[in-house]
C-alpha cells in the first residue's frame, strides 16, 4: 500500500441516497477548505468494523471537533443503501458515510484490494487519514499481513496524533426506571455537564433482577462511567463536586 501523504484525494463522484432522494456528492464538496478524518474498510456490517472500527469513532467526533477537525468521513466499497443501513443499525448519526460503490476513490488511492476468495469482489484496504484542503497531510495504513489487521486506524491513534493530550469523553450509561424524578434529575446533570449517554430503561427485557445483579441496588437511576458504578442521582451530584 502506497502513502500518499502530500498529495491530493482522487476526484470522484459519490452516488449517495439522502431523504429518500439521489444526490451526487463530489470529493471537492467534501475536502474542500476543511480538515477531516477518513477512515476507510473491507466492508459494512464485517465485524471488525461493526464493533470497533465505526463505534469508537462516533463516539469520540465531538473530541475531534474539539481538535480542530470539522468531520469524519467512514468510507467503503459498499453502495449507499447499504451505508445507510449500516449507520442506522450503529446509530452512527455523527459519521459522514461515503459508498464507493464502483470503487473509483479507493483505486484512486491505491488502496482496492482482492477479496474475491472471501466473495467480497474488490474492496478497500483498512486506512485512515487526514486530509486538509483535499491534501493528504497524515494517512495510517494498516500492515500488508494476511487477514484483517486493525492496529494503526483505529480513532485512538488518529486522535492522539493531532493531540496527544487530548481526552475522550468518559462513557456514561445510566439505568432507569419510567417516570423516575431522580433518573430525570441525573440526566439533566449529565446533559449539563455535556456528558452523551446511554439510557436502558428497565423492561420486560432488563428487569430489577437485572438492575441488582450488575448494580448492587434496588433503586434507579444507576449510572455508570467509564466501567464504574458511580451510583443515584445524589451521588452523581456528589462526583460531579469533586470534580
Amino acid at each position: 500500500m502506497e502513502n500518499r501523504e502530500g498529495q491530493r484525494v482522487p476526484a470522484v463522484t459519490f452516488k449517495t441516497r439522502q431523504n429518500s432522494e439521489w444526490a451526487d456528492i463530489t470529493s471537492s464538496d467534501l475536502f474542500d477548505n476543511k480538515r477531516v478524518v477518513v477512515f476507510a474498510l473491507p466492508g459494512a456490517f464485517t465485524p471488525t468494523c461493526s464493533s470497533s472500527h465505526l463505534p469508537r469513532y462516533n463516539e469520540l467526533y465531538p473530541v475531534f471537533k474539539d481538535n480542530g477537525i470539522d468531520d469524519i468521513y467512514c468510507l467503503s466499497v459498499n453502495d449507499t443503501f447499504v451505508m445507510n443501513a449500516w449507520q442506522d443499525d450503529q446509530s452512527a448519526e455523527k459519521i459522514t458515510m461515503l459508498p464507493d460503490g464502483n470503487g473509483e476513490f479507493s483505486q484512486g488511492m491505491g488502496m482496492l484490494v482482492d477479496k474475491k476468495n472471501l466473495g467480497f469482489g474488490d474492496r478497500s484496504w483498512r486506512y485512515a487519514m487526514i486530509v486538509n484542503n483535499g491534501e493528504i497531510e497524515k494517512m495510517f495504513i494498516e500492515p500488508e499481513v494476511d487477514g484483517d489487521p486493525f492496529g494503526v486506524s483505529d480513532a485512538d491513534t488518529v486522535l492522539k496524533h493531532i493531540n496527544p493530550e487530548a481526552k475522550a469523553l468518559p462513557t456514561v450509561s445510566i439505568i432507569t426506571r419510567k417516570g423516575c424524578p431522580h433518573c430525570t434529575r441525573a440526566k439533566e446533570l449529565l446533559a449539563a455537564k455535556g456528558l452523551p449517554f446511554e439510557e436502558v430503561e428497565l423492561n420486560q427485557s432488563v428487569t430489577n433482577l437485572s438492575l441488582t445483579a450488575i448494580s448492587g441496588a434496588h433503586t434507579t437511576p444507576q449510572v455508570f462511567m467509564d466501567g464504574k458504578l458511580i451510583g443515584g442521582a445524589d451521588d452523581l451530584e456528589a462526583f460531579f463536586k469533586l470534580k
